[in-house]
């Protein structure tokens, strides 16, 4: 992720605190995931003219910079109010429809952070070392005919020294 990206997201999470959002979380994306963003921004606004209020404000102070969001869902009803930054997703919700949605659970693979984590450089994470599937039907029940291949420590043999 661009450091710019992270100073983009901060801006906005501070635009957010400005306008009393409640319960923030910011989503660093799992690049396995299949996201189409890198950070996922949720709030929750106690009432639709708050909702609105912040969505404003995260619009400003990010203008003020030269972003703009390519796209804008929601306002009107202000339930869910959805900024699309393209590099980082910006979600306002209502109390209830947070509950409902359950985003954090859905995306449970993304990191969570805290505000002052966005300033620090990104951490790189371990790759995990995937065995290629075949078909995940077949994989699935190759797995589940297989013996468990585990050695106890006394039956290992060792090495003897020449």
């Amino acid at each position: 992720m661009r450091q710019e990206t992270r100073q983009q997201v901060a801006r906005a999470v501070n635009a957010v605190e400005s306008k009393k959002g409640e319960d923030i979380a910011i989503l660093e994306m799992d690049r396995d995931s299949g996201a189409f963003t890198d950070f996922f921004i949720l709030c929750t606004g106690t009432n639709p003219r708050q909702i609105q209020a912040i969505c404003d404000e995260v619009e400003r102070q990010l203008s003020q910079i030269g972003v703009r969001p390519t796209s804008r869902e929601g306002y009107n009803q202000a339930e869910w109010v959805l900024l699309d930054y393209v590099d980082f997703v910006l979600h306002v919700f209502s109390e209830r429809s947070r509950k409902f949605y359950d985003l954090e659970r859905l995306w449970k693979s993304a990191r969570r952070l805290k505000p002052a984590d966005l300033a620090k450089k990104p951490v790189a994470r371990k790759a995990e070392k995937k065995a290629p599937v075949r078909n995940s039907r077949s994989a699935v029940a190759a797995r589940s005919r297989r013996p468990n291949r585990t050695k106890s420590k006394s039956t290992k043999r060792t090495r003897k020294k020449t």
